[in-house]
């Protein structure tokens, strides 16, 4: 039999089971069923080219002939109802709907135009009913009439009936975290869900029936309660913060959402609001702001609130005509305390010097912490400038007797620049640009204390700024130079050393004395850096007269007290094993200063520079802090008399006093002594008598290029010891 005569038949017996099925005779309809499968396993079906790009598809996908009946059917629809393939071909498609459906159209075949997509009910091989969603299309044979139908099912999430809805939406709202309170027309509260209780303290017994006043906080104002409640009589939805008052009479800051509900013909029939508890929230907010605006350590004002302050109190001053300053206060000290006490302690003491001057201030005026060390007080509506010289004075005096921390009794001083206004400024940031000029300036005193801003002050912090900026070039492009002073034995007039002297080749002013930068350079912590390349720049020319065959005596190179640090060995190791240079050829000087600062940690760095082989020498002797006592403390080879003491020999009695002072005490101590700056035969002829050892100054040679130094050298010229 044919293909078409087959599928003929297969028409024709489902044809006649229908009508079996109107007349009521279940024993015809089943033979019929019978004869319709065994028809239906004799028909090929053959999906059209649509069809078979979706038999293994997992995206559900069904084909119906012109009548309803499936002639395809994919692996993504055996898995979305649970029939084989062999099982639904050949049925028609009522079989899968819903039993409240039978009656209904057949949705799949009278879609508007035959395509487009719709929501329907259909039951799976297991009994359960489910929400579909169907994608249909019209199949075309080859003279274009319609063959079929292809149809993309995919499953929705089941719809809800009105009593589910309701049943649900209670149930969200009883279980929501928010508070929700819901009022008649007449303002009484019908509804509180579990929130509201937990978050106000009142049960439904107690909230329902009364007005929502009885959570009025008392907080706001008449205009403010005037918006809630025009919301609440259909005004519109409103949002906003409301402080609360719990049952227990505590406030409580809540975001609320304010609407009405409203019946068909548009009356107000409920008023809902919907509210959180952000207690937590504000909370952290507080924290936060606290955060942006206080000092962690102290608790005062940082800087950024200080300008804010600043900025309201001279808007005040604008207006009223108001006098005022600003001082910065520097705490001296604070770096030396926590490397020998630790952190802990530096802070600890930093907090009581806060307390300390708050104590000394009036409550108008504004204390805050700028910066590790420094404090910064404005001194609002004060009556004359030197009102601001006598509170200055006031917090210098609190620093007058130590202070107890710990088990620690700490020292410590401060300098104070103070800009005042009008007069300096009005605006505050050069107001603290202007106090900080002022502090520096006072920082360069020999003491404590403090100074008014100047306006030539302003002008040589800016000069010092350029020349911070210049020399930072000098040493990135290679501008800086070391010259080479030699120092000679007074015994032999030979040349037994020189000292490595900077030199800055400035690419339009020429050269520039190091009493000019090297001030900026330990200010700026550049010095750092420079005494760094210092040291590798003499070490490389040492090396290089090696290669070239010049026997050189050992070079000194000065070293900052900034570079004084726990791995200052281990820097001076690299350097002379990257040059090859031996330590007995480089020699350190350090400057009195240096032995003030921590001894315990000095002593240890000075035995390590010595025991690698490094000879030490004590520069401008005379000039600092220098005793006896320390001098038994140091491994110091030499002693350097400075320059000062020098120039007045041997005419100058304090001069020539000073001068055998210090030659007897390091004979006593079997150290060298090597005078600087020593520009005459007297001045010579005076010093060997003393018995020094060595000079350096201009009556042999000033300090030379390397190049020149290394003539000197090979032409072995020797000072004429004759007086």
């Amino acid at each position: 039999m044919r293909d078409q005569d087959l599928a003929h038949c297969l028409q024709l017996v489902r044809e006649a089971r229908e009508l079996g099925a109107r007349a009521d005779s279940p024993a015809l309809t089943e033979k019929l069923r019978a004869l319709e499968a065994h028809l239906a396993k004799l028909t090929p079906v053959a999906p059209g080219p649509s069809v078979g790009a979706f038999d293994e598809s997992q995206e559900p996908v069904i084909v119906l002939d012109t009548a309803g009946y499936l002639t395809g059917w994919n692996a993504g629809a055996e898995a979305l109802f649970g029939y084989t393939r062999a099982e639904a071909v050949g049925q028609h498609v009522l079989f899968l709907y819903a039993e409240d459906d039978d009656n209904g159209d057949i949705a799949e075949l009278f879609l508007e135009g035959g395509e487009g997509l719709i929501e329907v009910r259909r039951r799976k091989k297991n009994g359960e009913v489910i929400w579909v969603r169907l994608s249909v299309s019209i199949l075309r044979d080859d003279a274009g009439d319609p063959s079929g139908m292809l149809v993309h099912l995919s499953p929705v999430a089941e719809h809800l009936t009105s009593e589910d809805k309701l049943r649900l939406h209670a149930r969200i709202i009883e279980d929501s975290d928010q508070g929700v309170l819901i009022t008649d027309a007449e303002e009484r509260i019908v509804s509180i869900n579990s929130a509201f209780t937990r978050i106000t303290g009142y049960s439904p017994a107690e909230a329902i029936g009364r007005t929502p006043d009885l959570l009025r906080s008392g907080v706001h104002d008449a205009e403010f309660r005037a918006r809630v409640r025009a919301a609440m009589q259909g005004a519109g939805p409103w949002r906003g913060e409301i402080v609360g008052k719990r049952k227990n009479g505590e406030l409580f800051p809540q975001s609320v959402t304010i609407s009405v509900v409203r019946d068909g013909d548009g009356r107000i029939t409920h008023t809902f609001s919907i509210f959180s508890d952000i207690s937590v929230h504000k909370d952290a907010e507080a924290r936060m702001q606290r955060m942006a605006n206080y000092d962690a350590l102290t608790g005062l004002p940082n800087r950024s609130l200080l300008n804010h302050l600043m900025n309201q109190r001279l808007a005040e001053a604008r207006r009223n005509e108001e006098y005022g300053a600003l001082m910065v206060v520097e705490i001296n000290r604070i770096g030396t305390i926590s490397d020998t006490f630790g952190h802990e302690t530096a802070g600890d003491l930093i907090c009581e010097i806060g307390r300390l001057f708050r104590h000394g201030l009036r409550d108008a005026d504004i204390l805050a912490r700028i910066d590790g060390s420094k404090f910064a007080v404005a001194l609002p509506d004060i009556g004359k400038r030197e009102h601001a010289g006598i509170v200055a004075q006031k917090l210098l005096a609190a620093l007058g007797a130590p202070i107890p921390v710990g088990e620690h009794s700490l020292q410590v001083s401060a300098n104070i620049g103070i800009a005042v206004y009008p007069e300096d400024s009005m605006d505050m940031p050069s107001l603290m640009r202007f106090a900080d000029v002022a502090m520096a300036k006072a920082a360069q005193g020999t003491s404590s204390g403090f100074l008014f801003y100047r306006a030539e002050m302003d002008q040589r912090a800016k000069e010092q700024m350029r020349v911070e900026s210049e020399l930072r070039t000098a040493l990135r492009e290679g501008q800086l130079e070391l010259h080479y002073q030699p120092k000679v034995s007074l015994r032999s007039g030979r040349i037994v050393g020189a000292e490595a002297l900077i030199r800055w080749r400035h690419p339009e002013r020429g050269m520039i004395s190091p009493g000019l930068f090297i001030p900026v350079a330990e200010e700026t912590g550049l010095i750092y850096d420079i005494g760094g390349w210092v040291l590798d720049e003499a070490c490389r020319q040492v090396a290089a007269w090696r290669n070239a065959g010049l026997t050189v005596p050992p070079v000194a190179v000065n070293l900052s007290a900034r570079q004084f640090d726990r791995k200052l060995p281990s820097r001076v190791l690299e350097v002379l094993d990257r040059h090859r240079v031996l330590p007995e050829q480089i020699s350190l000087e350090i400057t009195e200063s240096l032995l003030v600062r921590g001894t315990d940690n000095v002593i240890g760095i000075m035995n390590e520079l010595v025991a690698m082989g490094l000879a030490l020498a004590l520069d401008d002797f005379g000039t600092g802090y220098s005793s006896l006592a320390y001098l038994k403390k140091f491994p110091i080879s030499t002693l350097k008399i400075d320059r000062a003491f020098v120039v007045g020999l041997p005419h100058e009695e304090n001069d020539c006093a000073i001068a055998r002072a210090i030659v007897t005490m390091a004979q006593q101590l079997r150290q060298e002594i090597v005078a600087e700056g020593v520009e005459t035969p007297e001045q010579m002829a005076f010093l060997r008598e003393l018995g020094c050892d060595q000079l350096q100054g201009w009556l042999f040679s000033p300090a030379l290029p390397a190049s020149e130094y290394a003539a000197l050298l090979s032409e072995g010229r020797r000072l004429s010891l004759a007086a």
